[in-house]
Order: C-alpha cells, then structure tokens, then sequence
C-alpha cells in the first residue's frame, strides 16, 4: 500500500484517484471546487478543499511523503505549471500531469515531469489497441515498448493447453491465470485452457502482437 496525491478531482482525477483507492492505496484528494471535493470525499482516505497553486498549502498537507503526485488540473494551465514548480521545489520525485495542449506538454517536458498524460489521446489509443487486438481486455504501457496485457481465451483456444498458445512467443511471460473468481500465479503449461478464461502477460510489443495472430478468429 502506498500513499497518493491527485490534484484536480474533475472527472479524470477522479477516475484516477478511485482507481487508485480501489487497488488498496491510500488517495489524498485535492481541488478548489467544493462540489467536486464533496462529491469524492467518501471514496477517498482524504479529500480536502484547498489551493493547489499555494506551496504552503501542499506543504500543510504533506504530498512530498507521497509516493506519487498527479496534477489532474483541467482547463487552467497557469495552475497546473505553477502547482509542478511547486512540487519540485519541495522534492516530489515522481510527477505526472495532464497536459492540455502541445504548448503546455512542451513546458511540462522543460520541468522535468515524469509522465505527461493526453487523457482524450491515450483513450483513443486503448480503443485502436482494443479494435485492433480483440483479444486484449486490458492492457498496460511499463515502457513506451513494454507492456502488461489481460487476455481473454475465446472458443478458438478452447481445450488447448497452456503451452501450446505461449510456445509460440517465447519471449512473452505469463503472469497470471484467472478462471471465474480463481487466481493462479504459478502455472502449470499443461494448464487446459477454457473459454472466458483470461490471462495476463508481459512482454515487448513485437512479441505480443505475434501472439495476436493466434486470436484472429476471437
């Protein structure tokens, strides 16, 4: 369990800091706007009106003891910049930021900010990747060519054995084996897989999008 801060609770901060809640992390939410605070306030470990752009006010509250910090600030980029200035100077190591325009993700690269996030891009990715790849469910960029994929077992792969799907992408590491509400994590490869069963693998892109080919028909 780690400790968490997302800065601007509008509908994608939101999403980020629950999403975060429900992995079993502790969330400190922060926004100026009351509703928005309110709205949130149950579902987090704490939520608190306040000013973002104020470094007295994130000192108050401790974000530097943070495991991260997500500045989710919507349409003010103003706020957003001076809330990073912010962040650095009090040695937050680990800052990720939406960026509204080039302008401001051309300012955030200048800053030094860990991860730059394009919320409307990087959801029109996962919905390419996903027309694309039918068979993922999921999936998760470590690296801008690494990933963590969740994979759906459709009738195509049903009575194969674990093996004979992952032999073909060597390269390609099984991490988990979900059937219903059963978790595996050592796996067996004579494991006989079933439809709706889902796996979860990691590898490089080239690699899984070769084990794409074995789902063509899902």
């Amino acid at each position: 369990m780690a400790l968490f801060a997302v800065i601007g609770l509008g509908s994608f901060g939101a999403t980020v800091a629950t999403q975060l809640m429900s992995l079993n992390h502790d969330v400190i939410g922060i926004d100026l706007n009351k509703k928005y605070v309110e709205n949130i306030s149950e579902q987090l470990s704490h939520a608190v009106i306040a000013d973002a752009t104020d470094e007295h006010v994130l000192d108050e509250l401790n974000v530097q003891k943070c495991e991260a910090v997500v500045v989710a600030i919507g349409e003010d980029i103003e706020a957003s910049i001076l809330c990073v200035l912010h962040l650095k100077n009090m040695g937050v190591e680990k800052i990720w930021v939406k960026a509204k325009s080039k302008a401001h993700h051309m300012i955030l690269t200048h800053l030094g900010v860990n991860k730059i996030i394009h919320p409307e891009e990087d959801m029109g990715v996962r919905i390419a990747q996903s027309l694309s790849y039918p068979m993922v469910s999921r999936y998760m960029a470590l690296e801008d060519d690494h990933f963590i994929v969740k994979i759906q077992i459709h009738a195509d792969q049903n009575g194969m054995r674990l093996h004979q799907l992952m032999d073909h992408v060597p390269e390609v590491r099984t991490l988990m084996h979900k059937r219903g509400d059963t978790l595996q994590y050592s796996l067996d490869p004579h494991l006989i897989l079933q439809t709706d069963d889902f796996l979860v693998v990691e590898g490089l892109l080239e690699p899984l999008r070769r084990l794409s080919k074995y789902f063509k028909h899902a």
